[in-house]
Formats: structure tokens, sequence, C-alpha cells
């Protein structure tokens, strides 16, 4: 029978999220200070919107950024390790963890094209160096690192020197965010020889003399966005641009200028030879000349704060309008201050769960999973989008700390699907989706075999949707379609105890659809007992294998069984013991569950020569038309319920609690 479209039922509980938008309120106390023009109308952006993995400006056009997306994730801890990633040929998201010091003093790690450099956490650096694209390199993002200390006493120009901390030459689609650079000779960033389409955003520029200068080439080819940048402890280059054709400039802040009485050499922004510059909703505070441009040059600046500056203040020219590009929000001029300050420079949240996105990065599921490097010991996420992904699927013990979760409004939005039965590869073989890695979460989707074994008459009609091995995994908002043999929680040896937590789920399948031999919690799940047609047997829901030694077997409980067979038609399980093996003594528990008409009045049943009597079987406080007690039911007194618990199952050795989260 067919059943992949039309047995999806909704999640219990299902409700509408509510996402919450950061406040200004403190930020726009500060007021409006200054001449400034009115600037387009401006409103706040979600905290979650600062931390995209997706770039925006001009680095999004002309086929955007994406970096090392679709490549190999490696950590790095070492500066050998960063340069032999960083340099390759094939793609790779890079993740820098704690400081890396270059060796020779102010190496500069070359970055070949579609990688993605980014720091883990808020701790990674890079101390007596930094990073050169080349000519023709194209397709990098640099996120999420502290690039600090190759300024050299006494050499404050840096002209025999040049340590520059990111240098882009001839290079395009740059994206440079969240970055904190310190004390660097010469240039912070330099965008150099018409580099293009390039982003530089929520970084902060400390401490330096020559900080960040665009352009030095006589042609006008340069785009560039430049926003929610911190200038601080800075001298010149805040940024100059130099025959720039388009140079984008917002909700930058440039505070406590370093000042030593140059009267022309210290200053804010330039817009110099040929460039066309559009200043928006920035905010200067104790600036000399906070942006100027030469008598060629255009400069449009409107709805910024000016507090204590002197000298130049230059508009004009109409430039461009940045709108005919790409879309952006404003934030408030009077807000920037508090914004950046919290939001600029490395952030714990960056560089942490990596986000793999299907298909966007990577074509199918597997693929991404491939990508997950082997001993990954930082959570993971593989964000699959809406689809139907008919593949075979395999998280390996080696990639641990995966989060896979579907996007869709609703777990049927997307959907793992294959048809191979038992016949073909066993039952093993058979599963959709196989996942032997621990500390693996699989949220908002659907697992499905769809092997019609009404169709065909096969000896093996087993076809898992799901066999697990690993420890420590949870299934939440999930769906399990299937016949027989839908779900199989197990472990990789009958001693080894490995646990699974499935909640706000769906399963269904006829025949031993939930069994195996790990310790499982069902919680406030719908179970959908399919019929087979028969009027005395439709089959079991579970097959339990527990091993002996292990009291906690399969917890089912505050869920609601469901079926569309006849009355006294459906078993609760029998014990499964694989190969003969007398030590596997299945352990079930269904308590405080609605049980359908369908439930025999004598539950339980023998298989394969062993007595479901021997097994330990036993319900509690279940309800429903399918409840009946009968002597054929054991039944947990209050005090023998009492240890039972979803806490109690999956405590195990280490206190394992994820119900707790909810």
């Amino acid at each position: 029978m067919t059943h992949f479209r039309s047995k999806r039922l909704s999640r219990p509980g299902h409700g509408k999220v509510v996402a919450a938008v950061f406040g200004l309120v403190a930020a726009l106390s500060l007021g409006i200070l200054g001449d400034a023009q009115a600037a387009p109308q401006s409103r706040a952006v979600p905290a979650a919107d600062r931390w995209t993995d997706r770039p925006h400006g001009f680095a999004s056009l002309a086929g955007g950024t994406t970096g090392g997306a679709g490549g190999k994730v490696v950590t790095v801890t070492d500066q050998a390790a960063l340069a032999k990633y960083a340099a390759a040929e094939e793609p790779y998201v890079i993740r820098v963890k704690g400081s890396l010091d270059m060796d020779p003093f102010g190496t500069e790690i070359p970055v070949a094209s579609d990688k993605t450099i980014i720091g883990v956490s808020d701790t990674a650096e890079i101390v007596h160096g930094g990073f050169t694209l080349d000519p023709g390199t194209h397709n990098v993002i640099i996120r999420n690192l502290t690039i600090r200390d190759t300024a050299i006493e006494g050499n404050w120009d840096c002209k025999d020197t040049d340590y520059d901390g990111i240098r882009l030459d001839t290079a395009h689609h740059v994206w440079i965010d969240h970055i904190r650079f310190s004390r660097i000779c010469d240039g912070q960033l330099d965008v150099r020889k018409d580099s293009e389409y390039v982003t530089v955003s929520y970084n902060q520029f400390t401490n330096n003399n020559k900080t960040f200068g665009i352009g030095w080439t006589p042609n006008v080819r340069t785009q560039i966005t430049v926003d929610h940048n911190w200038f601080t402890g800075t001298k010149q280059r805040n940024p100059s641009a130099d025959n720039v054709a388009y140079a984008h400039l917002y909700n930058n802040y440039l505070s406590a200028q370093l000042s030593d009485g140059d009267p022309v050499w210290t200053y804010g922004n330039w817009s110099r030879g040929k460039t066309r510059m559009v200043i928006e909703n920035s905010f200067y505070d104790g600036v000399q000349h906070p942006y100027q441009a030469d008598a060629t040059a255009e400069l449009v600046q409107r709805g910024s704060i000016l507090r204590n500056t002197t000298g130049r203040h230059d508009a004009w020219g109409t430039a461009f309008d940045p709108r005919e590009f790409y879309d952006y929000r404003l934030d408030p001029a009077a807000a920037v201050p508090a914004l950046v300050k919290r939001f600029s420079g490395p952030q714990k949240r960056i560089g942490g769960p990596v986000v793999l996105h299907v298909p966007g990065d990577y074509p199918t599921v597997q693929s991404a999973v491939d990508a997950v490097p082997d001993g990954n010991d930082t959570p993971l996420t593989i964000a699959v989008a809406p689809g139907t992904y008919r593949e075979k699927v395999f998280v390996p013990a080696t990639k641990p700390k995966i989060l896979l979760r579907g996007t869709g409004h609703d777990r049927s939005d997307t959907v793992i699907v294959y048809d191979t039965p038992a016949e073909y590869g066993g039952s093993t073989g058979s599963a959709t989706v196989r996942i032997a890695a621990n500390d693996v979460t699989a949220r908002n989707l659907t697992f499905s075999n769809d092997f019609d074994e009404a169709a065909v008459e096969l000896k093996g009609e087993q076809a898992l949707a799901m066999k697990t091995t690993g420890d420590r995994l949870v299934f939440e908002d999930t769906a399990f379609l299937g016949n027989q043999d839908t779900l199989m929680t197990d472990s990789p040896k009958l001693t080894t105890l490995s646990r699974v937590y499935v909640r706000d789920s769906y399963i269904e399948g006829d025949v031993d659809f939930i069994y195996g031999r790990a310790t499982t919690v069902i919680e406030r799940s719908v179970i959908r007992a399919l019929s087979r047609g028969s009027d005395t047997n439709n089959g079991y829901i579970t097959a339990a294998s527990t091993w002996k030694g292990n009291p906690y077997g399969f917890l089912i409980t505050r869920s609601k069984i469901v079926s569309d067979a006849p009355a006294g038609t459906f078993h609760l399980g029998r014990p499964w013991h694989p190969g003969g093996e007398p030590d596997a003594i299945a352990q079930v528990l269904i308590r405080d569950t609605e049980l359908p008409a369908a439930i025999k009045s004598s539950p339980w049943t023998d298989m394969g020569g062993f007595s479901w009597k021997d097994a330990r079987f036993a319900e509690y406080r279940n309800f429903g038309p399918g409840a009946t007690v009968t002597a054929d039911r054991p039944q947990l007194s209050d005090q023998e319920a009492r240890p039972h618990t979803v806490a109690a199952y999956l405590r195990g050795t280490d206190d394992w609690a994820p119900h707790a989260r909810h």
C-alpha cells in the first residue's frame, strides 16, 4: 500500500512562533545632535539579522558571496593547518579555534577562492599576522576573528614593513564581518587594485594610524558597502576611498579619534579622486574632518549625527542611490553607538553552530553530512529547505553533534524518503536514514520508507524509515512513515546502552514498527497502527530487545495511539530475541496514553518461541476504548510506577535531560 502522502498528522500543540525584535529605546535616548539631512525612514533590525551567515550589500550582488559553502568543514588550531586549507583549490569552511601566532612575524596567510574563514566563538585570533587575497581571488568570507599586533614600536607610518591585517588585490566578492583589528602595521584592511563587490560590516577598527583604505588605481571600478563598523582610537582612513565607483557607508560609529595635532591627515571618511560616496545615519563623536571630498569626487551625506566635530564637513554632487543596487535597512543614527558597541567585533554566537544549507550550499542531505568534519566537537546544523529528498542518508559514528533541521512551516514540508525493503540489503540496508553518531537531533522533518508492501511479494518486507545506534539522540516534531519495522532504535551491541528521546512526533506502521534495544522514550506523540485488512491480527506496535541488565527499554507516555484497524486486532507488542539471544529481555511500559479500540484485550504476545510473560511488559493509567484491564495486561501500582519516569529512563550516568529543555 502507498501511504506516503496520506498519513501525515499535524503535530500536537502546533502553534505560531513569534520573533522578538531587539529594542532601541536606550540608544534612542541619545537624541538628535548636529546638522544631519533627512535620511530614508529607519527601523530596528532584529538582533538575529546581525549574525546572519549571508552577506548583504555589494557582496550579495552579481552572483553573491557564499565563501566555502558546499565544501568540507574543518577546524584549525595552528598556522600550518590554516595555511593549508586557506590555499586549497577546493572550497572549505575553515573554523579557527583559539589563538594562532604567526611565524615569522608579519606572515600574511594567502587565501584562495571559495573559502569561509570563521572564528569559533569570540576567542579566535590571528596574532602577529593577517591574510592576503591575491589577484583573481573571489568568493571569500572572513568573519569573527581578532587580528592584532603587527605594529612596531616607533614605526608609526610602517613604510618599510607593510604588514596588513587583511589585504585584497584585484579580488572580488568578499565579505569581511565581525573582525576586531588592533595595532596593525600598516593597513588594518586594504581593499586595493580594483577589487569589486565587497561588504565590510560589524567590524572594530582600533588603535591604528592608516586604518582602512580603498582603491589606489586610476580606474573607477570598486563597489563597496561599509556598515555598522566602529572606528575608535584610529587616526586616518576611516575609510579613505580613492577612485571608487560606489562607496556606501552607513550606520558607522567614529569615536575617540587618535589625534597627534596633524591638521590634515587626521580625519574620518574621505571621498578621493572620482569616488562617488554616500554616507547615511552614521555617528561622529570627537572627530576632526568627519567627512570630506576632493573637488573631483562626490559625497552625499544624510541623517548622520555630529558631536564635537571640527574641520571639513563636505557634501556635494549626487553620487548614487544605493537602493538602485540593493535593499537595506537603516538604524537610527542616535542608536548607532549602542548598537555598534554591542554587535560589532567577534561574537560568541558566531562560529559556534555552523549551518550547512540544503540544497542552497549542498545538493543533498548526505552531501551536507559528508561535509561535517570527523570528530566534530562543536554543534553543527544541517538546515534542510522544504522539499522531498529521495535519498538514503547515513550519519556515521565519527560525525557527532549534528542538528538536522527542516526549515519549513510544518514537518511534512521537508521529507527524506526512499523505498528499499530488507529483501535488498537486509534490515539495516533498508533504512532510509541511519544515525550511528552520538548527540544528534532531528527536528521538523519527515522520514519515510515508501516501499509498497502490498504491491509485491517478498520474503523481506521490512522497510525502515529510521535506524539509530547512537546515544543521546533527540527527535522533535518529526514523523516516521512506513509499514513493517518503521523505527528501529538500537545500540552498537547488546550490552551497550543508547538513549533516544522522541517528542511531539508521529510514528506509523503495522508490524513491529517501533523496535530495538535502545532505551527509548516516546512522549506527547501520536502512534498510528495501520490496518493490514485482517479481522484477527493486524500487527504489533513494539518489539523490544532490551538487554536484561538494562532496567529501561521503551517508555511510551502522555501519547495517543490511533488506528484504522478493526476492534481487538492489534497487539501492543511482543518480545524480540535477535538471533535467539536469551539475554534480550524486552522492557516496555505504556503509561498515561490513550489507546484505541483496535488494541486486543490480551495485547502482548509471544515471538520466536519466547513467551511474552518472561518479558517486562506493563501498563499504567492508560485510558480510551482500548485500555480495558484484563488478566493478561500487567498493570503497575502507583509505587511501582514511581521510578518509571522520563527522567529516569534518560538520565544514564551523565545526567542527560533533553526533556528539561521544554
